[in-house]
């Protein structure tokens, strides 16, 4: 009998306003550009903090959003963050009778929060300790220029963190430590979850965890020190209790402090992380296992999804806002069903495999969660996609 897996995970949720056809390249985009690192202003793939931003354009963030939109009105409102997209993500994909997801957070009492409620608790994940408080619900504006590079598109984040701030170590409760995979999102966007994510991975480590971190773009850090590396947690202990560490390039340069992927691989490699996979947007992703936790896989490259980059070309009214977290969210799956079939020490590659035709699907709808009409059908429609892959990277 297939034992029962449970995924517990904390991080950045929020509520996504996105705007889509925004041209970077225009006049009213290019005057608030980014200058320097951490000075507020704006960069393609990046995110920059809602207060810092009008400091830095020296104007209110509601005349700059009707500037550039022509006052319309969002494209979608959706779930949004890190942490929860990927979490529904898992859910979607495996079996809710044999892998319950939990998500840990805090939203405010006002209407973005209400709707966030009231969106999470369609999705299949469980709330496991999740409150609205007196305090703003954290939100994102993206803007997405899917014109930019070359037509693979490109987003740019405006965040505010709000309720957040209010959510603190000791939140996390005895359930959370008692799953099987715990799972810390975003956690750059949730301050003080993030500046003891080391005690928080010890932890959960000697609880028996399978321990993952998938990162976003840390902007407070950026902010206060930007020629310094982004601490993660108290110490370089983290990277060592990490099972598996998500990041994307320009994410694991800032943690790294290095200006090539070579030498953000050496100080991963030398601080102790047993795996890690490097996301590169539309590019190849860049995968290694010690051994540890995964099965050996040496340090190599896996492409995107051929079959879903040519159906693209010929698509409308997606972005490629949450491809990353659905990336996550794919290889978190992946690893839960490979660990409910009792296989001892998961197929990294296999994991990866489910990993980017994941994040390619995202690039088909708007935002990063997909509202399924019933249960399984994003299951069902990413398998073909999946299923084509698989032939790809086998030749």
């Amino acid at each position: 009998m297939q034992r029962k897996i449970h995924v517990s995970g904390v991080g950045c949720c929020l509520v996504d306003f996105l705007y889509n056809n925004i041209d970077f390249s225009s006049n009213a985009i290019c005057k608030y550009l980014s200058r320097e690192r951490g000075d507020g202003g704006l960069i393609p793939g990046q995110l920059v903090f809602r207060e810092e931003f009008e400091k830095f354009s020296k104007s209110s963030f509601e005349s700059f959003i009707q500037s550039v939109t022509g006052e319309r009105p969002p494209d979608k409102i959706n779930i949004g963050g890190p942490s929860i997209v990927s979490l529904i993500h898992v859910a979607q994909l495996t079996d809710r009778n044999i892998c319950d997801v939990r998500y840990y957070g805090r939203g405010g009492n006002d209407d973005a929060g209400k709707y966030l409620l009231d969106s999470l608790e369609k999705t299949p994940v469980i709330l496991g300790d999740y409150k609205l408080i007196d305090n703003q619900t954290p939100s994102t504006f993206v803007l997405s220029d899917p014109n930019y590079d070359n037509g693979n598109g490109e987003r740019m984040f405006i965040n505010s963190i709000g309720a957040a701030w209010d959510f603190q170590p000791d939140d996390l409760d005895h359930n959370f430590f008692n799953s099987d995979i715990v799972v810390f999102g975003g956690t750059a966007l949730v301050p003080a979850i993030h500046d003891h994510l080391t005690n928080l991975l010890k932890k959960a480590r000697s609880k028996g965890c399978i321990t993952i971190v998938n990162t976003v773009f840390d902007f407070r850090n950026e902010k206060s020190n930007p020629e310094k590396r982004w601490p993660l947690g108290e110490s370089y202990d983290s990277y060592r209790n990490i099972d598996l560490l998500i990041t994307d390039r320009e994410e694991a340069l800032r943690l790294s402090g290095e200006t090539t992927v070579s030498g953000a691989i050496r100080f991963f490699l030398d601080n102790g992380t047993s795996s890690f996979v490097i996301t590169d947007g539309s590019k190849n992703i860049t995968l290694y296992s010690d051994g540890h936790f995964f099965k050996p896989n040496p340090l190599e490259e896996l492409p995107v999804s051929g079959k879903i980059v040519e159906e693209l070309k010929h698509h409308k009214g997606g972005d490629t806002t949450g491809c990353g977290d659905n990336f996550a969210g794919g290889v978190i799956a992946s690893i839960a069903d490979q660990l409910r079939d009792g296989i001892r020490k998961p197929d990294f590659m296999e994991a990866c495999c489910l990993g980017i035709v994941s994040g390619g699907f995202a690039c088909f709808y708007m935002g990063g969660t997909y509202d399924e009409k019933e249960t399984g059908e994003k299951r069902s429609k990413i398998k073909p996609y999946y299923e084509s892959y698989k032939k790809q990277v086998s030749g």
